[in-house]
Protein backbone atom coordinates (compact mmCIF):
# COMPACT_ATOMS: atom_id res chain seq x y z
CA UNK A 1 0.00 0.00 0.00
CA UNK A 2 2.80 2.44 0.89
CA UNK A 3 4.67 1.80 -2.45
CA UNK A 4 1.53 2.86 -4.19
CA UNK A 5 1.35 5.93 -1.83
CA UNK A 6 4.52 7.53 -2.63
CA UNK A 7 3.73 8.21 -5.90
CA UNK A 8 0.58 10.88 -4.64
CA UNK A 9 2.96 13.18 -3.62
CA UNK A 10 4.34 13.90 -7.09
CA UNK A 11 1.18 12.95 -8.60
CA UNK A 12 -0.30 16.16 -6.45
CA UNK A 13 2.95 18.26 -6.98
CA UNK A 14 2.37 17.67 -10.98
CA UNK A 15 -1.37 18.13 -11.29
CA UNK A 16 -1.15 21.42 -8.90
CA UNK A 17 1.13 22.27 -11.29
CA UNK A 18 -0.90 21.55 -14.38
CA UNK A 19 -4.01 23.36 -12.38
CA UNK A 20 -1.48 26.83 -11.64
CA UNK A 21 -0.81 26.58 -15.21
CA UNK A 22 -4.45 26.45 -16.74
CA UNK A 23 -5.56 29.28 -13.99
CA UNK A 24 -2.77 31.35 -15.50
CA UNK A 25 -3.54 30.81 -18.91
CA UNK A 26 -7.25 31.19 -18.52
CA UNK A 27 -6.40 34.59 -16.19
CA UNK A 28 -4.36 36.05 -19.14
CA UNK A 29 -6.51 35.16 -22.11
CA UNK A 30 -8.84 36.73 -20.00
CA UNK A 31 -7.34 39.93 -19.80
CA UNK A 32 -6.64 40.36 -23.45
CA UNK A 33 -10.09 39.58 -24.31
CA UNK A 34 -11.17 42.67 -21.87
CA UNK A 35 -8.35 44.55 -23.28
CA UNK A 36 -8.89 44.51 -26.66
CA UNK A 37 -12.66 45.57 -25.92
CA UNK A 38 -11.85 48.49 -24.34
CA UNK A 39 -9.30 49.31 -26.64
CA UNK A 40 -11.80 48.48 -29.25
CA UNK A 41 -14.75 50.21 -27.73
CA UNK A 42 -12.43 53.73 -27.13
CA UNK A 43 -11.15 53.54 -30.63
CA UNK A 44 -14.63 53.46 -32.43
CA UNK A 45 -16.23 55.98 -29.97
CA UNK A 46 -12.95 58.30 -30.93
CA UNK A 47 -13.14 57.24 -34.61
CA UNK A 48 -16.79 57.94 -35.28
CA UNK A 49 -16.32 61.08 -33.29
CA UNK A 50 -13.43 62.59 -35.18
CA UNK A 51 -15.12 61.46 -38.55
CA UNK A 52 -18.39 63.41 -37.45
CA UNK A 53 -16.00 66.27 -36.58
CA UNK A 54 -14.03 66.50 -40.45
CA UNK A 55 -17.58 66.73 -41.66
CA UNK A 56 -18.63 69.33 -39.39
CA UNK A 57 -15.65 71.29 -40.00
CA UNK A 58 -15.59 71.03 -43.56
CA UNK A 59 -18.99 71.99 -43.71
CA UNK A 60 -18.34 75.40 -41.32
CA UNK A 61 -15.53 76.08 -43.55
CA UNK A 62 -17.78 78.29 -46.57
CA UNK A 63 -14.52 79.87 -48.18
CA UNK A 64 -12.56 76.24 -48.95
CA UNK A 65 -9.67 77.98 -46.33
CA UNK A 66 -8.27 74.21 -45.98
CA UNK A 67 -8.16 73.69 -49.39
CA UNK A 68 -6.67 77.35 -49.91
CA UNK A 69 -4.42 76.86 -47.84
CA UNK A 70 -2.93 73.46 -49.38
CA UNK A 71 -3.38 75.16 -52.37
CA UNK A 72 -0.95 78.53 -51.85
CA UNK A 73 1.44 76.41 -50.07
CA UNK A 74 1.06 73.62 -53.15
CA UNK A 75 1.54 77.05 -55.98
CA UNK A 76 4.53 77.78 -53.68
CA UNK A 77 2.76 81.24 -52.63
CA UNK A 78 3.39 80.65 -48.98
CA UNK A 79 6.75 79.39 -47.38
CA UNK A 80 6.66 76.12 -45.21
CA UNK A 81 6.57 78.27 -42.00
CA UNK A 82 3.58 79.83 -43.30
CA UNK A 83 1.68 77.14 -44.40
CA UNK A 84 1.77 75.18 -41.06
CA UNK A 85 1.15 78.40 -38.86
CA UNK A 86 -2.21 78.80 -40.84
CA UNK A 87 -2.87 75.02 -41.39
CA UNK A 88 -2.50 74.15 -37.42
CA UNK A 89 -4.16 77.40 -37.09
CA UNK A 90 -7.20 76.16 -39.41
CA UNK A 91 -7.72 73.21 -37.35
CA UNK A 92 -7.84 74.85 -33.60
CA UNK A 93 -11.25 74.63 -32.88
CA UNK A 94 -11.29 70.87 -33.98
CA UNK A 95 -9.07 69.99 -31.67
CA UNK A 96 -10.44 72.08 -28.95
CA UNK A 97 -13.58 70.06 -29.62
CA UNK A 98 -11.66 66.73 -29.84
CA UNK A 99 -9.92 67.50 -26.33
CA UNK A 100 -13.33 68.57 -24.44
CA UNK A 101 -14.79 64.76 -25.74
CA UNK A 102 -11.65 63.29 -24.58
CA UNK A 103 -12.51 64.48 -21.16
CA UNK A 104 -15.61 64.59 -20.86
CA UNK A 105 -16.10 61.30 -21.82
CA UNK A 106 -13.28 58.89 -20.89
CA UNK A 107 -11.59 60.97 -18.18
CA UNK A 108 -15.18 61.09 -16.02
CA UNK A 109 -15.07 57.39 -16.76
CA UNK A 110 -11.51 56.79 -15.48
CA UNK A 111 -9.71 56.17 -18.75
CA UNK A 112 -6.26 57.97 -18.62
CA UNK A 113 -5.61 58.26 -22.54
CA UNK A 114 -2.70 59.53 -24.33
CA UNK A 115 -3.88 60.17 -28.28
CA UNK A 116 -2.45 61.85 -30.92
CA UNK A 117 -4.02 62.85 -34.66
CA UNK A 118 -1.57 63.70 -37.27
CA UNK A 119 -1.71 63.82 -41.46
CA UNK A 120 0.86 62.04 -42.74
CA UNK A 121 0.74 62.25 -45.88
CA UNK A 122 -1.18 65.10 -48.40
CA UNK A 123 -0.84 64.48 -52.40
CA UNK A 124 -2.04 66.55 -54.85
CA UNK A 125 -3.85 64.01 -57.24
CA UNK A 126 -3.59 65.42 -60.68
CA UNK A 127 0.39 65.16 -60.61
CA UNK A 128 0.92 63.15 -57.89
CA UNK A 129 2.89 65.68 -55.71
CA UNK A 130 3.57 65.14 -52.22
CA UNK A 131 2.83 68.82 -50.14
CA UNK A 132 3.95 67.30 -46.95
CA UNK A 133 7.41 65.35 -46.24
CA UNK A 134 6.25 64.76 -43.13
CA UNK A 135 3.58 63.96 -40.57
CA UNK A 136 1.58 66.92 -39.26
CA UNK A 137 0.16 66.44 -35.93
CA UNK A 138 -3.34 68.17 -35.48
CA UNK A 139 -3.87 66.95 -31.99
CA UNK A 140 -1.92 65.22 -29.23
CA UNK A 141 -2.84 65.33 -25.46
CA UNK A 142 -0.36 66.41 -23.04
CA UNK A 143 0.21 63.26 -21.87
CA UNK A 144 2.17 61.76 -24.96
CA UNK A 145 1.61 58.53 -26.56
CA UNK A 146 4.60 56.35 -25.69
CA UNK A 147 3.22 52.82 -26.78
CA UNK A 148 0.63 53.07 -29.29
CA UNK A 149 -1.68 49.97 -28.74
CA UNK A 150 -4.25 50.44 -31.42
CA UNK A 151 -3.42 53.00 -34.70
CA UNK A 152 -5.88 53.36 -37.17
CA UNK A 153 -5.66 55.19 -40.79
CA UNK A 154 -8.27 57.27 -42.90
CA UNK A 155 -8.14 58.67 -45.87
CA UNK A 156 -10.53 61.14 -48.05
CA UNK A 157 -10.15 63.52 -50.75
CA UNK A 158 -10.64 67.66 -50.60
CA UNK A 159 -11.05 69.89 -54.17
CA UNK A 160 -11.79 73.32 -55.36
CA UNK A 161 -12.19 75.02 -57.83
CA UNK A 162 -10.97 78.36 -59.02
CA UNK A 163 -12.31 80.60 -62.24
CA UNK A 164 -9.71 82.32 -64.35
CA UNK A 165 -10.03 85.04 -67.18
CA UNK A 166 -8.11 85.15 -69.67
CA UNK A 167 -8.47 85.73 -73.74
CA UNK A 168 -11.90 86.40 -73.09
CA UNK A 169 -12.35 82.88 -72.16
CA UNK A 170 -13.42 81.54 -68.66
CA UNK A 171 -11.09 79.02 -67.72
CA UNK A 172 -12.42 76.76 -64.72
CA UNK A 173 -9.63 74.74 -62.86
CA UNK A 174 -10.28 71.88 -60.04
CA UNK A 175 -7.73 71.26 -57.74
CA UNK A 176 -7.98 67.66 -55.80
CA UNK A 177 -5.59 66.69 -52.64
CA UNK A 178 -5.75 63.32 -51.22
CA UNK A 179 -5.86 63.51 -47.21
CA UNK A 180 -4.04 60.27 -45.21
CA UNK A 181 -4.57 60.31 -41.22
CA UNK A 182 -3.55 58.20 -38.61
CA UNK A 183 -4.83 58.17 -35.02
CA UNK A 184 -2.82 56.45 -32.18
CA UNK A 185 -3.79 56.26 -28.47
CA UNK A 186 -3.22 54.64 -25.55
CA UNK A 187 -4.90 53.56 -22.17
CA UNK A 188 -1.77 54.71 -19.17
CA UNK A 189 -4.13 53.18 -17.00
CA UNK A 190 -5.65 49.45 -18.58
CA UNK A 191 -3.95 47.32 -16.45
CA UNK A 192 -5.81 48.92 -13.71
CA UNK A 193 -8.99 49.16 -15.14
CA UNK A 194 -9.00 45.70 -16.25
CA UNK A 195 -7.75 43.90 -12.95
CA UNK A 196 -10.32 45.42 -11.29
CA UNK A 197 -12.42 43.93 -13.82
CA UNK A 198 -11.36 40.46 -13.24
CA UNK A 199 -11.00 40.89 -9.21
CA UNK A 200 -13.55 38.39 -8.11
CA UNK A 201 -12.27 35.91 -11.37
CA UNK A 202 -9.22 35.85 -9.48
CA UNK A 203 -10.63 35.32 -6.02
CA UNK A 204 -12.16 32.69 -7.25
CA UNK A 205 -8.51 31.03 -8.99
CA UNK A 206 -6.82 31.71 -5.72
CA UNK A 207 -9.26 30.37 -3.76
CA UNK A 208 -9.44 27.25 -5.87
CA UNK A 209 -5.78 26.86 -5.97
CA UNK A 210 -5.50 27.64 -2.42
CA UNK A 211 -7.73 24.23 -1.55
CA UNK A 212 -5.97 22.19 -3.81
CA UNK A 213 -2.65 22.99 -1.90
CA UNK A 214 -4.35 22.89 1.17
CA UNK A 215 -5.76 19.39 0.24
CA UNK A 216 -2.33 18.44 -0.92
CA UNK A 217 -0.28 19.44 1.90
CA UNK A 218 -3.16 17.42 4.21
CA UNK A 219 -2.20 14.55 1.92
CA UNK A 220 1.75 14.55 2.78
CA UNK A 221 1.46 14.96 6.15
CA UNK A 222 -1.33 12.15 6.18
CA UNK A 223 1.17 10.13 4.16
CA UNK A 224 4.09 10.61 6.16
CA UNK A 225 2.28 10.42 9.20
CA UNK A 226 1.00 6.41 8.19
CA UNK A 227 4.72 5.90 6.88
CA UNK A 228 5.93 6.86 10.36
CA UNK A 229 3.26 4.62 11.81
CA UNK A 230 4.26 1.75 9.45
CA UNK A 231 8.36 2.28 10.29
CA UNK A 232 6.98 1.85 14.01
CA UNK A 233 5.13 -1.16 13.44
CA UNK A 234 7.94 -2.66 11.59
CA UNK A 235 10.52 -1.49 14.21
CA UNK A 236 8.16 -3.40 17.19
CA UNK A 237 7.69 -6.16 14.96
CA UNK A 238 11.47 -6.45 13.91
CA UNK A 239 12.69 -6.58 17.51
CA UNK A 240 10.28 -8.31 18.87
CA UNK A 241 10.83 -11.17 16.99
CA UNK A 242 14.35 -11.27 17.46
CA UNK A 243 13.31 -10.96 21.02
CA UNK A 244 11.53 -13.93 20.66
CA UNK A 245 14.74 -16.13 19.74
CA UNK A 246 16.42 -16.56 22.74
CA UNK A 247 13.60 -16.88 25.00
CA UNK A 248 12.20 -19.77 22.23
CA UNK A 249 15.37 -21.35 22.06
CA UNK A 250 16.26 -21.32 25.92
CA UNK A 251 12.81 -23.64 26.41
CA UNK A 252 13.61 -25.65 23.72
CA UNK A 253 16.88 -26.41 25.88
CA UNK A 254 15.64 -26.65 28.81
CA UNK A 255 12.57 -29.15 27.90
CA UNK A 256 14.70 -31.41 26.34
CA UNK A 257 17.25 -31.20 29.32
CA UNK A 258 13.81 -32.09 31.60
CA UNK A 259 13.02 -34.83 29.42
CA UNK A 260 16.52 -36.64 30.24
CA UNK A 261 16.96 -35.43 33.85
CA UNK A 262 15.23 -33.68 36.58
CA UNK A 263 17.12 -30.50 37.26
CA UNK A 264 14.94 -28.40 40.03
CA UNK A 265 17.58 -24.77 38.26
CA UNK A 266 15.43 -25.27 35.13
CA UNK A 267 12.21 -24.91 36.35
CA UNK A 268 13.11 -21.12 37.67
CA UNK A 269 15.12 -20.60 34.27
CA UNK A 270 11.76 -21.78 32.37
CA UNK A 271 9.52 -19.40 34.28
CA UNK A 272 12.05 -16.26 33.88
CA UNK A 273 11.42 -17.12 29.98
CA UNK A 274 8.07 -17.70 30.01
CA UNK A 275 8.32 -14.36 31.99
CA UNK A 276 10.05 -12.88 29.21
CA UNK A 277 8.02 -14.04 26.52
CA UNK A 278 4.59 -12.64 28.43
CA UNK A 279 6.39 -9.12 28.77
CA UNK A 280 7.15 -9.47 24.42
CA UNK A 281 3.34 -10.44 24.34
CA UNK A 282 2.18 -7.34 26.50
CA UNK A 283 4.48 -4.71 23.82
CA UNK A 284 1.59 -6.04 21.15
CA UNK A 285 -1.21 -5.25 23.15
CA UNK A 286 -0.29 -1.82 24.81
CA UNK A 287 -3.83 -0.63 24.64
CA UNK A 288 -4.89 -3.72 26.72
CA UNK A 289 -2.16 -4.22 29.36
CA UNK A 290 -0.46 -0.94 30.85
CA UNK A 291 2.91 -0.23 30.96
CA UNK A 292 4.26 -1.23 33.67
CA UNK A 293 8.49 -1.12 34.46
CA UNK A 294 10.33 -3.45 36.61
CA UNK A 295 13.25 -2.05 38.34
CA UNK A 296 16.05 -4.18 37.82
CA UNK A 297 17.82 -6.14 40.79
CA UNK A 298 21.27 -6.94 41.98
CA UNK A 299 20.73 -10.78 41.14
CA UNK A 300 18.76 -9.96 38.00
CA UNK A 301 22.17 -9.75 36.53
CA UNK A 302 23.11 -13.34 37.46
CA UNK A 303 20.03 -14.68 36.03
CA UNK A 304 21.02 -13.01 33.03
CA UNK A 305 24.40 -14.56 32.41
CA UNK A 306 23.16 -17.99 33.84
CA UNK A 307 20.48 -18.50 31.20
CA UNK A 308 22.80 -17.67 28.35
CA UNK A 309 25.40 -20.09 29.83
CA UNK A 310 22.03 -22.56 29.59
CA UNK A 311 21.70 -21.51 26.16
CA UNK A 312 25.14 -21.51 24.80
CA UNK A 313 26.54 -24.44 26.27
CA UNK A 314 29.47 -23.94 24.24
CA UNK A 315 30.79 -20.55 25.07
CA UNK A 316 32.11 -19.59 29.04
CA UNK A 317 30.39 -16.95 30.64
CA UNK A 318 32.31 -15.01 33.28
CA UNK A 319 30.34 -12.74 35.35
CA UNK A 320 31.65 -9.82 37.16
CA UNK A 321 29.03 -8.55 39.47
CA UNK A 322 29.75 -5.23 41.58
CA UNK A 323 26.01 -4.03 41.99
CA UNK A 324 24.66 -4.16 45.44
CA UNK A 325 21.48 -2.04 44.86
CA UNK A 326 18.07 -2.09 42.76
CA UNK A 327 18.55 0.27 39.77
CA UNK A 328 15.74 2.36 38.36
CA UNK A 329 16.11 0.82 34.86
CA UNK A 330 13.45 -1.69 32.81
CA UNK A 331 14.92 -5.31 33.89
CA UNK A 332 13.49 -6.47 30.59
CA UNK A 333 15.42 -3.84 28.49
CA UNK A 334 18.41 -4.29 30.79
CA UNK A 335 18.35 -8.20 30.52
CA UNK A 336 18.21 -7.51 26.51
CA UNK A 337 20.94 -5.10 26.05
CA UNK A 338 23.24 -8.08 27.86
CA UNK A 339 21.70 -11.15 26.12
CA UNK A 340 22.04 -9.19 22.86
CA UNK A 341 26.00 -8.66 23.54
CA UNK A 342 26.70 -11.77 24.70
CA UNK A 343 25.03 -13.70 21.45
CA UNK A 344 26.49 -11.43 19.08
CA UNK A 345 29.65 -12.83 21.06
CA UNK A 346 28.62 -16.05 20.58
CA UNK A 347 28.06 -15.79 17.00
CA UNK A 348 31.18 -14.18 16.27
CA UNK A 349 33.27 -16.91 18.00
CA UNK A 350 33.45 -16.41 20.53
CA UNK A 351 34.36 -19.00 23.52
CA UNK A 352 34.96 -16.86 26.50
CA UNK A 353 33.05 -13.84 27.13
CA UNK A 354 33.40 -11.59 30.34
CA UNK A 355 30.99 -9.27 31.77
CA UNK A 356 31.65 -6.67 34.22
CA UNK A 357 28.56 -4.89 35.93
CA UNK A 358 29.73 -2.15 38.11
CA UNK A 359 28.23 1.42 39.52
CA UNK A 360 29.82 4.46 40.25
CA UNK A 361 29.03 7.79 40.58
CA UNK A 362 24.91 7.50 39.47
CA UNK A 363 26.38 5.95 36.42
CA UNK A 364 26.15 2.22 35.61
CA UNK A 365 28.56 0.30 33.70
CA UNK A 366 28.47 -2.51 31.47
CA UNK A 367 31.26 -3.88 29.78
CA UNK A 368 31.53 -6.98 27.43
CA UNK A 369 34.17 -8.36 25.64
CA UNK A 370 35.32 -11.66 24.45
CA UNK A 371 38.15 -13.41 21.93
CA UNK A 372 36.01 -13.98 18.95
CA UNK A 373 36.56 -12.92 15.51
CA UNK A 374 36.52 -9.48 16.19
CA UNK A 375 36.14 -6.42 13.69
CA UNK A 376 37.93 -4.26 11.57
CA UNK A 377 37.99 -0.57 12.78
CA UNK A 378 36.26 0.93 9.64
CA UNK A 379 33.65 -1.34 10.65
CA UNK A 380 32.55 -0.17 14.02
CA UNK A 381 30.76 2.94 12.72
CA UNK A 382 28.70 1.23 10.91
CA UNK A 383 27.31 -2.08 13.09
CA UNK A 384 25.07 -0.07 14.84
CA UNK A 385 22.81 0.17 11.85
CA UNK A 386 19.28 -1.47 11.18
CA UNK A 387 19.89 -5.03 9.59
CA UNK A 388 23.99 -4.06 9.15
CA UNK A 389 25.61 -7.34 9.15
CA UNK A 390 29.37 -7.93 8.16
CA UNK A 391 30.21 -9.47 5.25
CA UNK A 392 33.85 -10.06 5.23
CA UNK A 393 35.08 -13.52 7.23
CA UNK A 394 31.41 -13.94 7.95
CA UNK A 395 31.54 -18.47 8.55
CA UNK A 396 29.40 -17.88 11.90
CA UNK A 397 26.45 -20.75 11.89
CA UNK A 398 23.97 -18.27 13.26
CA UNK A 399 23.59 -16.00 10.60
CA UNK A 400 20.47 -13.31 12.60
CA UNK A 401 18.89 -10.56 11.00
CA UNK A 402 21.95 -7.81 11.95
CA UNK A 403 18.96 -6.01 14.84
CA UNK A 404 21.36 -6.78 18.09
CA UNK A 405 23.24 -4.03 18.04
CA UNK A 406 20.35 -2.25 16.60
CA UNK A 407 18.37 -2.84 19.59
CA UNK A 408 21.35 -1.88 22.23
CA UNK A 409 21.86 1.00 21.12
CA UNK A 410 18.24 2.53 20.82
CA UNK A 411 18.12 1.23 24.21
CA UNK A 412 21.09 3.29 25.68
CA UNK A 413 20.36 6.70 23.78
CA UNK A 414 16.74 6.09 25.67
CA UNK A 415 18.85 6.38 28.76
CA UNK A 416 20.77 9.21 27.36
CA UNK A 417 23.89 6.36 27.80
CA UNK A 418 26.59 6.03 25.57
CA UNK A 419 28.43 2.72 23.96
CA UNK A 420 32.14 2.41 23.19
CA UNK A 421 33.47 -0.52 20.60
CA UNK A 422 36.92 -1.10 20.39
CA UNK A 423 37.84 -4.12 18.35
CA UNK A 424 40.70 -6.29 16.56
CA UNK A 425 41.08 -8.59 14.22
CA UNK A 426 41.44 -12.17 15.36
CA UNK A 427 41.81 -10.76 19.07
CA UNK A 428 38.27 -10.04 19.82
CA UNK A 429 35.92 -6.95 21.14
CA UNK A 430 34.93 -5.02 23.69
CA UNK A 431 31.81 -3.02 24.55
CA UNK A 432 31.87 -0.43 27.14
CA UNK A 433 28.06 1.05 28.27
CA UNK A 434 27.70 4.13 30.77
CA UNK A 435 23.99 4.72 31.58
CA UNK A 436 23.06 7.73 33.97
CA UNK A 437 20.86 7.50 36.47
CA UNK A 438 19.45 9.00 39.93
CA UNK A 439 18.40 7.76 43.23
Amino acid sequence: MMSKSKYLIPLFATLFLILLGIQVFFIYKTYQVKERDIYRSIQEGLSNYTDKLEDVSTKEMKDDSLQSIIIKYHDKEISKKEFLTHFLANRQPTREKLNRYISSRFKKEGYDISAKIQYYSIIHLPDSTKIIDQPIVIYETKNKVKNSKISTTSSWETSSTQRNDSNNKEIEKKNTFLVKSKTEFEIANIKIIVFKELTLLIICCIILLASVLLLYIFTVKNLIRQQKQVEVLHTVVDNISHEFKTPIATLKIAAKTLKKDWNPETLPLIDRQIYRLETLMSQLHKDEIPDKVTAVKPEDWNFFIQDLAFTYSTADFTLENNISQELPFDKNLMETVIKNLCENSVKYGASNIKVNISSSQQHLEIEVSDNGFGMETKELKNIFEKFYRIQANNIHNNKGLGLGLYIVKRIVTEYHGKVQVSSQPKVGTTFKISIPYEN
